[in-house]
């Protein structure tokens, strides 16, 4: 695909949203009923890309604050992700931003849209550093799981193995290109 045919900006009040359908009717409603008013609560952050030659968007996706907080019932997921940080810098909480939503319409999936998206925001707060930010985190759906995996996201417990959505991170640190 080409990427430079989309126009990414962030949605406001006033946006006219082009038309959108992915394969997740929740994801669809979202952007439809739901994102400018998280919008408007600053609650989160919506951005659209639009592929202008066709008129539609393409894909959409939210970020929000969030923070990745020891839990003593995971405590060897815990301990293998602080070795990754100096001992004069380990908390008890970390820094993150999480992916709200991430959706791909149905007219741009397997193009690498979703990854194009996910690579930007890692570029975004591990290199820009406009905030300090050291994880991306998500509530994965489990249709997604597989997709976040090949984006180098893990697991952060094992507690939501069979829940609809499961917890996972990427280290920023990982992406950093100094």
């Amino acid at each position: 695909m080409d990427f430079s045919k989309l126009r990414q900006f962030q949605l406001s009040t006033d946006t006219d949203i082009k038309p959108f359908k992915c394969s997740d009717e929740d994801l669809n409603e979202f952007l439809l009923e739901d994102a400018k008013h998280f919008q408007k609560e600053l609650m989160a952050v919506t951005y659209l890309l639009e592929d202008m030659e066709q008129h539609k968007t393409a894909a959409y996706f939210s970020l929000l604050a969030d923070k990745i907080t020891f839990n003593p019932e995971e405590r060897s997921r815990w301990n293998r992700l602080n070795r990754n940080i100096p001992n004069s810098k380990r908390r008890r909480s970390y820094p993150a931003v999480k992916v709200g939503r991430l959706a791909v319409s149905k007219d741009f999936t397997s193009q690498g849209l979703g990854t194009f998206i996910l690579d930007n925001i890692k570029y975004a707060f591990s290199n820009v550093k406009r905030l300090g930010c050291r994880f991306i985190t998500v509530d994965a759906l489990s249709s997604a799981v597989t997709f976040y995996e090949r984006n180098g996201f893990q697991f952060f417990t094992e507690q939501d193995k069979y829940d609809e959505t499961r917890l996972m991170f990427f280290d920023l640190k990982n992406f950093i290109s100094d």
